[in-house]
């Protein structure tokens, strides 16, 4: 049983990098905002595979991320030449804020530490 989950932690590792080139080469091909690919999570059936992308831009991040849903299909036919694997997982990404909450949080915690030492 463990066998399953390291498989799918491989793919997930082979799904990031291989993602993390062709999603910047669509954002410049499509003009989409800048992202970067923070994680892959995939299916313990390696059938769906959720790509969570960060942005530059926080603000445009819904952008980026409704122009890559929009082009998952194109996105998915390019890894699957690039990947040696029999069924290629159907792409769903979604916007990971974690970058956003933890800069929230250290700028609360300076703030708040910067209000301490008046």
């Amino acid at each position: 049983m463990t066998k399953s989950f390291s498989r799918t932690d491989r793919v997930s590792a082979q799904l990031r990098r291989e993602l993390g080139a062709l999603v910047r080469a669509a954002v410049q091909e499509h003009g989409l905002p800048s992202v970067s690919v923070s994680d892959v999570e995939v299916t313990r059936d390696l059938a769906h595979a959720k790509v969570f992308v960060t942005a530059l831009q926080a603000e445009r991040s819904g952008e980026a991320v409704k122009g890559l849903r929009e082009i998952a299909g194109e996105i998915r036919f390019r890894l699957a030449r690039a990947v040696n694997l029999r069924h290629v997982p159907e792409l769903h990404f979604h916007y990971d804020d974690s970058v956003d909450r933890g800069e929230r949080i250290d700028n609360l915690l300076r703030d708040d530490h910067g209000g301490n030492a008046s």
